[in-house]
């Protein structure tokens, strides 16, 4: 597993574009966080604002750049060709699969991590000028807070999971546009079709079945009741989604021609 570790780092690392896509993540979520930041006031006590999942709502911005700079991991080989030298070189097709969801999920977590913590610093300075301050009921945003802290650490993990999914996705599929495509509609297409149906036992099914909405539902601090799933499992449920394509990408790696 070594051996493939290090080959995968290296292709991953090389790649043109790899470090623009990660920065993208980072400037994207932070960025967007800030500006959902910036749009809200509260000037008067009593505001009902659940101000850390707030300032996280860039995350549903910069995932695309994650499906994106997941895809472009494996499919990038499927398109030059170069997945049969990599195949050819390291024969165990489910240990190169796993070393690339092993460095596609630590670059990830560190982007993740950095964009995070961005947006809750954007928050922190920004939410106490537009009246989200201690008189009005809201203490500065700190990670040191509970909540807080399980919404941030949560966004993380959701990025990582998306990375995987896209992985597992693309792998699948092989064309870097329909695996983006296939994911873009996972997450954006599925998290809007309970507003679509009036049925309120579909809407709950529709949500807790959908990747986005049940993934974010880890950044939620107040109202917590009215969640059709609460915060760890609706991630348990995008960690469904990913492990599943991940294994029937495998499988497929497995079964076919490069």
């Amino acid at each position: 597993m070594r051996r493939e570790l290090h080959a995968e780092w290296t292709k991953f690392r090389t790649a043109p574009g790899t470090g623009r896509l990660l920065l993208a993540v980072v400037a994207l979520t932070a960025a967007l966080g800030a500006a959902a930041a910036a749009t809200v006031s509260c000037r008067t006590a009593g505001c009902d604002y659940d101000v850390p999942k707030l300032s996280l709502m860039g995350v549903q911005a910069g995932q695309a750049v994650v499906v994106i700079l997941a895809v472009l991991a494996i499919s990038g080989e499927y398109g030059t060709g170069m997945i049969r030298t990599t195949l050819a070189a390291m024969p165990r097709r489910a240990s190169v699969l796993a070393a690339k969801a092993v460095v596609l999920t630590g670059v990830t977590l560190a982007a993740g991590t950095l964009a995070v913590l961005g947006s809750v610093l954007a928050g922190r300075l920004i939410l106490p000028g537009n009246g989200f301050t201690p008189g009005n009921g809201f203490a500065p945003l700190s990670l040191a807070d509970g909540p807080t802290l399980r919404a941030a650490a949560g966004s993380v993990l959701y990025l990582a999971l998306v990375a995987l999914l896209s992985l597992g996705v693309a792998v699948a599929v092989r064309d870097s546009a329909t695996s983006i495509g296939v994911v873009f509609g996972l997450l954006y297409v599925l998290s809007v079709l309970p507003v679509m149906v009036s049925d309120p036992g579909w809407q709950v099914l529709l949500w807790r079945i959908s990747p986005m909405n049940a993934g974010l539902a880890v950044q939620a601090t107040t109202h917590l009741s009215v969640l059709p799933l609460s915060p760890w499992a609706g991630l348990g449920v995008l960690a469904a989604w990913a492990g599943a394509a991940l294994l029937g990408g495998g499988l497929l790696l497995r079964l076919r021609d490069a």
